[in-house]
């Protein structure tokens, strides 16, 4: 794909420079713009396509010349919710094209990649900014206080250093516990720091007969193993000291086995409790991907509703109060909830947790594991966004992928393809189309979890994992870093991804990529447009990926190899060099000898990635 070919295709995104308003009430008229070519094929009109209650209306669009740009303009009555456009261009030569949001198509399509303006609140500020730095409390760190504690009878002693059991017949692997503990987070917070992180998102606190407290045994208090409630609130108050924000983790698909709710209804078929599950007649009960130890919620069932997510003393409430303050929730299993065959009440789920941590926290954040396809699930006033392993991690692998990898596909029979640049480029596109730009800017991007092999494993090359970590950054979405992604930590599958955080052999961290991480944070932290701006492809081939980043306050240009390249032309203005992921990194210089005014990007000698600030136009 060439780099003139892509920049002069006509582009519209959800970005201030395209959308007027990215936030608009119920009845508002927005001003939506898209952006042609003198050197593409000549368009001679356009219509902005929209539907009023599911019937298609045209709204004739007006152009306006600037240079070699012309803008194209027309108001968008937002009339339902989410509202959903497109645009339709006629060309010179008779041909026409529409322009949606995964991109260029020369036939009609249905309405599942459409542009889309909601009219629902959109995720906090805070949120949209951050920089997420997610932990496993067992594997983090330890407090003095963790060597008095009793290792409970369902649990297995490890040593830190122990080696993680993560095969899957091996009994062990929920079994294992390395104490790590709250107190032991927040002495650690300076290192949080040191990656650029402002929001602590852990894995659960409650209760579970396991290391990884999936299967809560109450949603009243905090492990004991963990330190406790008053652990909790001290990891709380330490994180908001710093001016930083801390989320919690909540199963709303099931509770565990042991949960004193099922404990009563399996007890008594009479019990109000029995009808929080799914039980059959015979006694049997529906439970989480046939795992008997995870008993699936039934949240058709208005008083397990009330009971934990509904209301001040629901337990989505009640955590977001003092003295834990909890600042929002990423929702476990979100996905499946409130989903059981005919029965499907997942978006009354997801207005009821996001509706409860507003009226709490005006700025509550709400995020939902969603393993797979989020579309029609963020649109509205629920979940505020995705872990977007689709839309952005798989793609993320698949360029990025070390054909010898020992690591392991997360939720696939084999392994994720390794695929060059451009069926990367079309894999980014047609998730951001169903997705949308809300959702998609307000999603996590993700190298890896918990749940998932560690991006260092999966690249093996530090070089590739730093080039990782810049599309992390750099691209529309909000950044998630797995607690020892940044300091080259491994892992073949999610479980073993779950190693400890080796505090005291300082001499085996990649200081490198550690930097790396938190130069790229501050960075992304001081331009706008890596937060806010809009995403406009510039050249991509098998080993590059080069994007603009566009906001009225200024854009940057953004470089990311796979492995040595040459040089190669873009027709952008000059430009100031910001970070480079490998030492070197030369400003933009205009070069006065091509037509219509271009810079060269350098030749590299291996994977690097690069940001450039482009100068004013």
């Amino acid at each position: 794909m060439g780099s003139v070919r892509l920049l002069h295709l006509p582009h519209h995104d959800g970005s201030p420079l395209h959308v007027s308003d990215g936030a608009p009430a119920l009845g508002d008229t927005v001003t939506v713009r898209v952006r042609t070519h003198v050197d593409d094929a000549p368009v001679e009109g356009m219509w902005l396509r929209t539907t009023y209650d599911a019937e298609p209306v045209y709204v004739e669009m007006r152009p306006s010349a600037a240079g070699t740009t012309t803008w194209w303009e027309a108001g968008l009555l937002v009339h339902n919710p989410v509202t959903h456009y497109r645009f339709l261009l006629q060309r010179a030569d008779g041909s026409q094209d529409w322009l949606t949001g995964a991109g260029l198509v020369g036939h009609d399509v249905p309405d599942a990649s459409d542009f889309r303006l909601t009219a629902h609140a959109p995720a906090p500020d805070w949120g949209r900014d951050a920089v997420v730095y997610q932990v496993f409390p067992d594997r983090f760190a330890r407090s003095a206080a963790a060597d008095a504690r009793e290792t409970p009878d369902w649990a297995l002693a490890a040593e830190w250093d122990d080696e993680v059991a993560f095969e899957p017949d091996d009994p062990r692997t929920p079994m294992q516990l390395f104490g790590g503990d709250l107190d032991g987070i927040t002495e650690h917070l300076d290192h949080v720091a040191a990656v650029g992180a402002d929001v602590l998102y852990t894995t659960p606190v409650f209760p579970g007969e396991s290391n990884h407290r999936y299967n809560a045994t109450t949603f009243t208090e905090v492990d004991p193993l963990l330190g406790g409630d008053e652990a909790y609130a001290r990891l709380s108050a330490a994180v908001h000291e710093r001016g930083w924000r801390i989320l919690g983790d909540l199963t709303t698909n099931h509770t565990g086995d042991t949960h004193e709710w099922f404990l009563a209804a399996i007890d008594d078929p009479e019990d109000p409790h029995r009808s929080f599950y799914h039980f059959d007649d015979d006694g049997t009960y529906a439970c989480w991907m046939g795992h008997g130890t995870l008993p699936k919620i039934n949240h058709a069932d208005r008083d397990v509703r009330h009971a934990m997510v509904e209301g001040p003393d629901s337990v989505v409430g009640r955590w977001l109060q003092p003295p834990f303050d909890v600042d929002g929730w990423r929702i476990d299993v979100a996905n499946m909830t409130g989903r059981l065959g005919a029965t499907d009440v997942n978006h009354e789920v997801a207005r009821a947790v996001r509706a409860t941590s507003e009226a709490l926290r005006a700025d509550a954040w709400v995020i939902g594991e969603h393993n797979h396809d989020a579309t029609g699930d963020v649109d509205g006033d629920g979940w505020h966004g995705t872990m977007n392993y689709s839309g952005f991690s798989w793609p993320v692998w698949s360029w990025l992928r070390d054909p010898a990898t020992p690591a392991r596909a997360f939720g696939r029979p084999v392994q994720v393809a390794r695929r060059d640049g451009p069926a990367v480029l079309d894999t980014f596109r047609a998730w951001q189309g169903t997705l949308g730009w809300r959702a998609t800017e307000s999603s996590w991007n993700i190298l890896g979890s918990h749940d998932s092999a560690r991006i260092r494993t999966i690249v093996g090359d530090p070089a590739v994992h730093r080039v990782a970590a810049g599309l992390q950054f750099t691209m529309p979405g909000v950044p998630m870093v797995f607690a020892g992604d940044e300091i080259g930590l491994e892992g073949v599958t999610g479980e073993d991804a779950r190693r400890t955080m080796p505090w005291h052999r300082r001499d085996e961290w990649d200081t490198t990529t550690l930097a790396a991480y938190a130069d790229l944070a501050s960075l992304r932290r001081s331009r706008v447009a890596l937060r806010r701006g809009g995403l406009r492809w510039a050249h991509v081939d098998t080993d590059v990926l080069a994007y603009l980043r566009e906001h009225p306050a200024g854009s940057v240009l953004v470089v990311a190899r796979r492995g040595p390249g040459d040089a190669f032309p873009l027709p952008v203005g000059p430009g100031r060099h910001l970070f480079g992921s490998e030492p070197g990194g030369a400003d933009l210089v205009a070069d006065e000898g091509r037509a219509g005014g271009e810079v060269e990007v350098p030749a590299c000698g291996g994977p690097r990635f690069d940001v450039w600030e482009l100068d004013a136009p």
